[in-house]
């Protein structure tokens, strides 16, 4: 019986330190849980403090904007115009940030790639014929030296 009492009292301090180490594999889940769901919270909280202060500078910019629009109605200045000009797009020295093509622009650059020197884009062109009669020629003189070949 002493011996009984004797683990159950060793035996619940180890437990204790067990579980302040981190040894039952149990808890591990609803830590991943309890982590997850305070994460949710974090970046909801992150989001509604920067919903706060967008709403906050939206509210200064207006009544900074009234304070302009009195100060010009008092010396009669005309609110200046912002003038949005379309520039040229410019070429970026990095090729990382250049723009992005889309799916028509990349099959235009093929199709163009597809056509080469030869043909000009003009199917009817003695370029065009001259063409097939080089890639027929290159053909047969394949044939022959295959013919000629073989592998034993």
């Amino acid at each position: 019986m002493a011996a009984f009492i004797a683990k159950q009292m060793v035996g619940n301090q180890l437990n204790a330190v067990k579980g302040a180490v981190g040894g039952d594999g149990g808890d591990d889940e609803n830590d991943k849980e309890k982590e997850e769901e305070a994460e949710r919270e974090r970046q909801e909280a992150i989001r509604e403090a920067e919903e706060r202060r967008k709403e906050k500078h939206r509210k200064m910019e207006e009544e900074r904007e009234k304070m302009r629009q009195e100060i010009r109605d008092k010396y009669n200045i005309k609110k200046k115009e912002e003038v949005v000009e379309a520039a040229p797009p410019q070429e970026e020295p990095n090729p990382l940030m250049r723009k992005k093509k889309t799916p028509e622009e990349l099959a235009a650059e093929a199709e163009q790639e597809d056509l080469d020197d030869f043909t000009n884009g003009d199917p009817s062109s003695g370029n065009r014929k001259l063409k097939n009669t080089i890639e027929t020629q290159v053909n047969e003189i394949k044939t022959q030296i295959e013919g000629k070949c073989s592998l034993q």
